[in-house]
């Protein structure tokens, strides 16, 4: 079914060297009970036969837009997957759509996946971002990858185009995803994300295994951290409560050193003070009552309840 009006929305899709999931994030895509209406694809250099695959579903779908950069050597997570997002946000109007999301393509969504996101926001206007969650396919098994409800997830943020203009777009850095949750929340909206069977996607590869190693992963989601403007208690009682997610222990230790790491080295932080002020008093207040509280006193303080 094509999109109708109040129900346009645009996909944005960075990928390199995809060819070995794409084809099923196409198909399922192709399938939605509501289709996007335009979907740009960011080929950001690919070697494998990404170009070719997606050469072939331009060919047969007129909404599918490819757009081709060069080759700029290693797979860049983080400011590397953003830069590419922007070079598909460049070539549209986003005026001309009522939400948007950036979508890897590297899921097997559910037919009504996007239908469904689009009619909670419908029913609640205070939802400026919002997903659904992730799974992994394990020994004939979902198995679920992990994710707080405060979040909408990083591999497909569905937004409304107003609160993506209003929050000034994705932040080019690691965490970008964790920062643009906040950042609604600030301003008085919600971000959020639903553990329901339609809403459930594949996630084809597993987060972590995208560049180099877990180990990297759990390193740089320090740094992110640190970037981002965590507190180092925040920081630590984090690293203990995930010491029992795989890799076990050591991948603890690993988001600890990135964090501290970057402290010793004085790395810069998110240019933002109002930011990092408003995420610091949060962090104290989920360390004291949890995170679904100190997230539902920020939307009751800021006029966002649901």
């Amino acid at each position: 079914m094509s999109s109708q009006p109040g129900s346009r929305y645009l996909l944005i899709s960075p990928c390199r060297d995809e060819a070995a999931y794409m084809r099923q994030t196409l198909d399922t895509v192709i399938a939605q009970s509501i289709r996007p209406a335009k979907w740009v694809i960011v080929d950001d250099g690919s070697s494998d036969d990404t170009p070719r695959i997606l050469a072939a579903y331009a060919a047969q779908h007129d909404w599918i837009h490819v757009v081709t950069r060069r080759d700029r050597g290693l797979r860049s997570v983080g400011p590397g997957v953003i830069e590419a997002f922007y070079a598909g946000y460049q070539v549209i109007n986003p005026d001309d759509y009522d939400f948007l999301c950036k979508l890897d393509l590297d899921l097997r969504l559910a037919p009504r996946y996007f239908e469904l996101l689009m009619q909670r926001m419908a029913d609640n206007p205070n939802i400026a971002t919002c997903s659904g969650k992730a799974y992994i396919e394990k020994g004939g098994q979902m198995v679920f990858e992990g994710h707080g409800d405060e979040t909408s997830l990083g591999m497909t943020k569905f937004y409304r185009v107003s609160c993506f203009k209003a929050i000034g777009g994705f932040v080019r850095e690691v965490m970008w995803d964790g920062i643009d949750c906040h950042c609604c929340r600030m301003k008085g909206w919600i971000a959020c994300s639903w553990d329901e069977p339609e809403l459930r996607f594949v996630h084809l590869r597993p987060e972590g295994s995208s560049q180099r190693s877990v180990y990297t992963g759990r390193m740089r989601h320090g740094y992110g951290q640190y970037f981002m403007g965590t507190g180092f208690l925040y920081m630590l009682a984090s690293a203990v409560y995930r010491m029992n997610e795989k890799p076990y222990v050591l991948g603890s230790l690993l988001t600890l050193w990135g964090w501290l790491k970057s402290a010793w080295l004085r790395k810069p932080r998110y240019d933002n003070p109002e930011f990092r002020k408003f995420l610091r008093r949060y962090q104290w207040r989920a360390l004291l009552v949890g995170k679904q509280r100190a997230v539902d006193e920020i939307h009751r303080e800021r006029g966002a309840a649901p």
